[in-house]
Formats: structure tokens, sequence, C-alpha cells
């Protein structure tokens, strides 16, 4: 991610981890939020034990380490900004 802001915008993580979407509804909606100024990309992530998924309070769900590279697929590249 380097210097770019998250998904909403902001410019430091809102949490020690990844967020993580438990399906499409979820994923919809935040790439809707999607306040980037342009295109982002919606991964896959195999091999989580959701049991280790941590809730951020908003309702929201994260994995609090890395993710290894070999775990992660690409679904839908270049997705556009699309707002509510």
């Amino acid at each position: 991610m380097g210097a770019a802001p998250g998904i909403a915008g902001s410019g430091r993580p809102e949490v020690e981890g990844i967020f993580v979407c438990r399906g499409e509804e979820e994923a919809d909606f935040l790439l809707q939020i999607n306040n980037t100024g342009g295109p982002v990309d919606l991964w896959s992530v195999d091999g989580i034990d959701e049991g280790s998924l941590l809730d951020n309070g908003n309702g929201f769900v994260y994995l609090p380490d890395r993710i290894p590279a070999a775990r992660v697929r690409l679904v839908r590249p270049d997705v556009p900004q699309l707002g509510f």
C-alpha cells in the first residue's frame, strides 16, 4: 500500500491487521465507499480460519496477521469508483 490512502480515504491503518469481507455484500459495500479517487482491486483470500477474525467494533472483521501472497487471488481488477 505504501503512501496510498485506505479505501475510505484514511491516511493510516484503522486496525493492526487486514480487513476481510465475509461475503459478496460486504465486498460490494466496501467498494461503494471507495474514496481513493480511482479504481481498486478486489482480492479473494483462501484458508482463513474465521475463528481468528476480530470485530473492529463497527461490524467489520479483520485478521490481525499477515496473509501470505500464495493465499490471495485477484478476483476483479480495476473496479471503478462507484459511490453511493
